[in-house]
């Protein structure tokens, strides 16, 4: 399996269209084996990442994070994926272990496992308050709701094309996507062009099994609109979590939930939610948590 993920930016018919494209088969797998997601999951949850990886490469602050929830009726009932402007992403699943029978042969039925639900967006800007938007989701195979949020929330029209190759192994053969999308400027012309283009284009994945890069992607979309790559950011699955951070977060919890926890006299074991990394915590390490938080009241 390929080991460098990456997305590409770049422009089009004079500036009139904005497109990326990311390969992120590595830190889809990576995401996949974490969560020990089956086959429908994966999917859902790699083609979230793919997006969000995408969202994220526009954020222009070093501290900025997006944030997408989908929270849903589907067996899956939820993802959770986080994307900075470095190349960062991380996810999980709320449950990692669904199966359901194919769309069709050939198609995991992502929209079954996730539809109905809601897709929530959370740009967190370092501004005062962070930008929310929120739609219904409109079929649950996350390209298409992500179109429409796209179109409903941020009024620009917006093609989105994910996908997620799972092999024979039940491992991630490939990964990725692309957004485009339309500038207030954008003729009817351009428009039209590429509204033609789009209904005759191969499915991400088929062009990614037929070893498409990201550029190769974006350009047999938009080589004859002048297709102009402005950027390359390597990818990765990063989870910044560590025990000081999972013990602030402990800190958080109310003083008579900490001392039953004590109180137990066991060792306990907490997950981080993004990556599954497993850290312990003594109750000698439990009552200096306790102690450090009455001491800051």
């Amino acid at each position: 399996m390929k080991d460098r993920d990456y997305i590409v930016r770049g422009t089009a018919a004079n500036n009139m269209i904005r497109a990326f494209a990311v390969d992120c088969t590595a830190s889809a797998e990576e995401a996949r084996g974490r969560h020990n997601a089956s086959p429908v999951v994966a999917a859902a949850l790699d083609r979230l990442l793919a997006a969000g990886a995408m969202m994220g490469s526009s954020m222009k602050g070093e501290d900025d994070l997006l944030t997408l929830m989908i929270r849903c009726e589907g067996p899956i009932q939820g993802l959770t994926v986080t994307a900075d402007s470095h190349g960062n992403i991380k996810g999980y699943p709320l449950v990692p272990d669904v199966e359901l029978p194919p769309k069709y042969p050939g198609k995991l039925d992502v929209g079954g496992a996730i539809f109905p639900g809601t897709l929530t967006v959370i740009m967190d800007l370092g501004l005062k308050e962070p930008y929310s938007g929120q739609i219904e989701l409109q079929s649950g195979e996350i390209g298409e709701d992500l179109a429409y949020y796209f179109t409903a929330s941020e009024q620009t029209p917006s093609a989105v094309g994910l996908g997620v190759m799972i092999d024979k192994d039940l491992s991630v053969k490939h990964a990725g996507g692309f957004i485009i999308q339309l500038m207030p400027d954008a003729t009817e012309e351009v428009i039209s062009s590429l509204e033609e283009k789009l209904q005759h284009t191969e499915h991400v994945t088929t062009m990614l099994d037929k070893g498409f890069t990201p550029e190769d992607i974006l350009e047999s979309l938009l080589g004859d609109l002048g297709f102009k790559k402005t950027e390359t950011l390597p990818l990765r699955f990063y989870c910044n979590c560590s025990k000081d951070r999972i013990s602030g977060a402990l800190a958080t919890l109310q003083d008579s939930d900490l001392q039953e926890m004590i109180d137990d006299g066991e060792e306990i074991e907490v997950k981080c939610h993004f990556c599954n990394s497993a850290y312990n915590f003594t109750t000698e390490e439990l009552t200096e948590i306790l102690a450090g938080r009455k001491k800051n009241e």
